[in-house]
């Protein structure tokens, strides 16, 4: 596994590969989420499952971190632009307002929601996850109980139609 934390932190001209990256595992991730063959397998495979999608959540939240502070320290150098060097002074609310509109500030803004996005759906992705390690919990407690032939009715909108 790549250490896209640091690749990102050390040139920010990495991130687009770091996107693409997680973009592909965002998709091998889904895959492992429904239920099929074995329950045994399954069960078998899930812990670790989970903990290599949480490791990549991880990396996505410190470089996600990373990225705050880095439109912090932008913002904070453009603020300071438009207190000092602006033709009539400004209060600190009329600078903060322009700060907000500066490109680099709007563009890094950007990559933040860009990058929250895929932090999301990663979130979303270990829910799932979760939700699997519960089925199988409650599959294996009817097998217990001596109902293993019992039989899963799906019903897709309103059950009662």
């Amino acid at each position: 596994m790549a250490n896209w934390y640091e690749k990102v932190s050390s040139n920010i001209s990495n991130l687009p590969d770091c996107i693409e990256y997680y973009e592909e595992q965002l998709i091998e991730a889904r895959k492992e989420i429904p239920m099929h063959g074995s329950i045994e397998k399954s069960s078998s495979m899930l812990p670790a499952i989970v903990e290599t999608r949480f490791a990549q959540l991880q990396e996505i939240e410190a470089i996600l971190e990373h990225l705050n502070i880095q439109l912090r320290r932008i913002r904070a150098q453009t603020f300071r632009k438009f207190l000092e060097k602006y033709e009539r002074a400004l209060t600190s609310r009329d600078a903060g307002v322009y700060v907000d509109g500066e490109s680099e500030v709007v563009g890094q803004t950007e990559l933040i929601n860009q990058f929250g996005l895929l932090r999301n759906q990663f979130l979303g992705v270990l829910k799932a996850l979760e939700a699997k390690q519960f089925q199988i919990n409650n599959i294996v407690k009817l097998r217990v109980a001596g109902l293993e032939d019992s039989e899963i009715n799906i019903f897709y909108g309103n059950p009662n139609k």
